[in-house]
């Protein structure tokens, strides 16, 4: 099964990054965020991914041109143009990188890349800004069993701030963050059937309004509820939240070292 990744919009809220390359390239523990998210789909056995370009998308081009010098022991000879590569540990991964347009929508960049699952019936389909410790395995397994066209994974997301008792204009105690109003989300983390990409007309269709509204209408949408880990990077904050994580070795979505 294909894996789809949008990874083309601007990134707007997190500009203090995003103005020098795509938002999906901005590092986490010194990785791209594309990488955090190919891993995991990686550690459930998926390998070959469809990634839907648009911003700034040569500088993802030339991060995985350049993938083996990133991440490997070389020796170049300047002299004779030549490099030799003494140890890799490149991914057992195959890429398209797809260039769907700047300013094409999401639901548009999924039409585009259309052709390239021609001989496929389903696909996974996410964001490329947001973490997760879902099973993969599951999520597809509980799709399966629907006979839905497309099924999200539904998420709690967490509270912005941690909260304090009072008693008496004294505080008490400290409260971590807590899960918001308890309220369910889409995390993206899709399983799509290629007969739901009939529901997107043309470059400007969003994928989170019109289809999948119609989608859900026509009783074709499923939700498989996560109550693990899952956070977007939609802000420098949530970079440097998910950094932290990172670097204190409690980031719950490296589920490929568990």
């Amino acid at each position: 099964m294909k894996v789809v990744i949008l990874a083309g919009g601007f990134g707007t809220r997190i500009s203090e990054e995003s103005h020098l390359r795509p938002k999906p390239m901005i590092e986490i523990g010194n990785m791209p965020m594309l990488w955090h998210i190919m891993k995991t789909y990686s550690n459930y056995g998926l390998n070959e991914f469809i990634i839907c370009l648009g911003y700034k998308g040569y500088m993802i081009k030339e991060y995985f041109a350049n993938y083996f010098l990133h991440l490997s022991d070389v020796t170049i000879d300047i002299a004779n143009n030549n490099i030799d590569i003494h140890r890799s540990n490149a991914e057992n991964w195959k890429i398209t990188l797809v260039d769907t347009g700047v300013g094409t929508q999401t639901g548009g960049r999924i039409k585009r890349i259309h052709k390239y699952l021609a001989n496929d019936k389903v696909f996974c389909l996410t964001y490329g800004d947001g973490v997760t410790n879902v099973n993969i395995n599951e999520l597809i397994q509980y799709h399966e069993s629907q006979n839905k066209l497309a099924t999200l994974t539904a998420v709690q997301p967490p509270g912005r701030y941690g909260s304090i008792n009072i008693d008496n204009d004294k505080v008490e105690s400290f409260k971590e963050k807590q899960r918001g109003d308890g309220g369910w989300i889409s995390g993206g983390y899709f399983v799509v059937s290629t007969k739901a990409i009939d529901y997107i007309t043309d470059d400007t269709t969003i994928w989170e309004k019109e289809p999948l509204e119609e989608l859900a209408n026509s009783d074709n949408l499923a939700a498989f509820k996560h109550s693990g880990f899952w956070y977007a990077m939609d802000t420098l904050r949530d970079k440097i939240y998910l950094n932290d994580l990172w670097e204190k070795n409690e980031a719950p979505w490296r589920v490929w070292e568990s």
